[in-house]
């Protein structure tokens, strides 16, 4: 099954952007994900193509229409989940994430402006995601990491099966720390840097028990809100 992800922007261009490239982009050309960048301009009906108006109530800004969206909206065969991606909305999480795997279909709203008129929000159930607590000049960059941080756990798109389980944040820990060669690595002012020799004992159990004692020492430090949930 391809997962599939509708695209409703004011600048369809920004797609497929970086997920053209390396492993998201041998499985689109694979199959494994496809998209579809629809421009919510091409569905206004005025001379000046306007997809915007002055706010309700006063302020600074413009808010994007509904009318114009719900046209661009409806013109999907096939809308699927719908997200609106929204400073406001719920954080992203690598659950939430998972989730977005399982459905073959996501319709993501990218909003300009001072945002999108909360009635076609309403009228189509759109559910209002976060990557963060900032704000970006409009919603296809957090679109493109939104779909990256999906298409990577998406079946075939990483080489070894195995590697979403070790990650940060899949079983409720930060990931352990890595190494690789030479060893011992002399850095630019010449001093060398070793690896931990649990690493380099082939023993695999006490590696483990290693690692998983890393994982928790930095989550402890790092993110202690993730050893309460």
């Amino acid at each position: 099954m391809t997962w599939h992800v509708n695209l409703l922007t004011l600048f369809p261009e920004m797609f497929p952007g970086s997920l053209g490239q390396s492993l998201s982009g041998r499985a689109l050309e694979k199959g494994a994900w496809s998209y579809k960048a629809l421009n919510i301009r091409d569905f206004a009906t005025d001379n000046h193509k306007t997809v915007d108006d002055t706010p309700f109530g006063g302020g600074a800004g413009m808010v994007m229409r509904a009318d114009i969206i719900e046209k661009a909206l409806l013109s999907l065969p096939k809308q699927g989940k719908k997200i609106y991606m929204s400073p406001r909305g719920k954080p992203l999480t690598q659950k939430k994430v998972i989730e977005l795997t399982q459905q073959d279909t996501l319709t993501i709203l990218c909003g300009r402006y001072e945002g999108v008129d909360q009635r076609l929000l309403e009228a189509h159930d759109f559910e209002e995601v976060s990557i963060g607590d900032y704000v970006l000049s409009g919603g296809e960059p957090a679109a493109l990491i939104m779909m990256d941080a999906c298409i990577r756990l998406l079946d075939g798109v990483m080489g070894n099966a195995h590697t979403p389980d070790e990650e940060s944040f899949s079983n409720g820990l930060l990931e352990y720390p890595h190494y690789t060669k030479p060893d011992p690595w002399v850095d630019a002012q010449g001093q060398a840097h070793s690896v931990p020799e649990i690493l380099k004992s082939g023993h695999h159990k006490n590696i483990a028990q290693w690692r998983l004692e890393q994982s928790e020492a930095l989550t402890q430090k790092r993110r202690p809100d993730l050893l309460k949930k």
